[in-house]
């Protein structure tokens, strides 16, 4: 690995922990889940071959503190977080965003409220369940998931909501297990540490954002929506899916399932690498 340049970046309530690599077009890498910059370990060196690769720990997870750290998050506070990276990194010019997971949610709002400054958006199975035809159900598994949480603790909170995540149908027998790459399991301690803000603060206020599907209507050529290759049916996979199809527009599928970005990094970051090269292809109806 290349050593990154290290930055805190100031915004409000907040002191967000970033790192830069490479030269070139600015590429911003959000992250999903309990993760952070380091999630983008695997493919953040290939990339800088190409591009002002830029990823940060987002609002209250790893290195990035909260003044406040009760603060209730919002979707537009995380996307105005990232508008303030470009500013600094890419000021004047559009950036190419990648968001994953909640990560996805936070790039497609900065999609919608700052569009001069995207240029072009991958958006990886972002958990929209708000578009879903059942989405009375997500809501009802995710006040079950708050109320496991706080009577029962992190980890019956986690296992209701890994439940709910599941394709309809589902065994619980185990699957074979992934061998991560040593960089993925070596961050996996602090992924753990975030897991309680993640499951309290991150998953209500962001699985019950519903998107402006109009005004992505209007800006379907500047984005791709993206899921895993082995995702298909699981919860996170139907939002994309959905909205490919509401859209008219292709959904791509990237190597492995949700956290293909970590099962397999080298696979996804050179397929991330030719979609922003090439043009969104809208499909015909």
């Amino acid at each position: 690995m290349t050593a990154p340049t290290i930055g805190s970046l100031r915004v409000n309530g907040a002191n967000l922990h970033y790192e830069v690599r490479g030269q070139g077009p600015l590429l911003l890498l959000i992250s999903g889940g309990s993760g952070g910059a380091a999630s983008f370990d695997g493919i953040a060196d290939d990339l800088a071959a190409e591009y002002t690769v830029a990823t940060y720990d987002p609002r209250g997870m790893s290195r990035s503190t909260l003044d406040d750290p009760e603060a209730d998050q919002r979707v537009a506070e995380h996307a105005h977080d990232a508008l303030q990276f470009m500013d600094l990194l890419s000021p004047g010019e559009p950036a190419r965003v990648f968001g994953s997971s909640s990560g996805a949610i936070t790039a497609l709002h900065l999609l919608t409220a700052y569009p001069e400054r995207v240029e072009r958006l991958v958006a990886h199975e972002p958990p929209l369940v708000e578009v879903l035809p059942d989405a009375p159900e997500h809501r009802a598994l995710i006040a079950r998931v708050q109320e496991t949480f706080s009577s029962e603790g992190l980890m019956p909170a986690m296992a209701a909501f890994a439940a709910g995540m599941k394709k309809d149908g589902d065994t619980t027998e185990p699957k074979a297990e992934v061998k991560l790459p040593p960089q993925a399991a070596a961050r996996a301690e602090r992924t753990m540490a975030n897991l309680p803000y993640f499951v309290g603060r991150i998953v209500p206020s962001f699985m019950s954002y519903a998107p402006d599907i109009q005004r992505l209507k209007k800006l379907s050529d500047r984005f791709v929506l993206a899921c895993g290759q082995d995702s298909r049916g699981e919860l996170p996979y139907r939002p994309a899916a959905f909205l490919a199809e509401h859209l008219a527009m292709e959904l791509r599928h990237f190597p492995g399932g949700h956290t293909g970005l970590t099962t397999h990094p080298a696979e996804f970051g050179e397929l991330l690498r030719k979609t922003f090269r090439a043009q969104p292809r809208i499909s015909a109806r």
